[in-house]
């Protein structure tokens, strides 16, 4: 047995710290922040200031504004010529606080319609405009 030589088991304790996990735990966490920082940023929503103010009405249903492929326009779910939004939108949200309105509309139409509509509610006053769209199909 003179060959073999025996391990010496030292029995103090090891002072030094393993920083690798630590590294690689914050190294995910940056990753995660450079990622996710910029989507943060891209939804600014903007209030505009009021100048006067009205009565505040709990029973105001949401305005939906649909436009089909077909370019007509609904209210809700009445039938709206474009010529006639900018004073339909007017005398409603004239008695309402909350100038607010969503708009629905069909991947189909294009892009300059949306706008021209977008722009004949602005001129309405609506202070909010949201729109409504479809989540992402999920792959399998």
């Amino acid at each position: 047995m003179s060959g073999f030589r025996k391990k010496k088991h030292s029995s103090k304790p090891l002072a030094e710290i393993n920083v690798t996990p630590l590294v690689d735990v914050m190294l995910v966490l940056l990753i995660i922040f450079m990622v996710t920082a910029p989507m943060l940023s891209m939804g600014i929503d903007v209030n505009l200031p009021r100048v006067q103010s009205k009565s505040l009405d709990i029973a105001e249903e949401k305005l939906v504004l649909t436009i089909s492929d077909s370019r007509e326009i609904y209210l809700n779910k009445n039938k709206l010529p474009l010529e006639e939004l900018t004073s339909k939108l007017t005398a409603i949200f004239s008695n309402r606080i909350d100038r607010e309105i969503f708009l629905r509309a069909d991947k189909n139409v294009p892009y300059g319609f949306v706008v021209e509509v977008m722009s004949e509610v602005r001129k309405a006053g609506v202070d909010k405009l949201g729109m409504i769209t479809e989540p992402p199909e999920e792959t399998k």
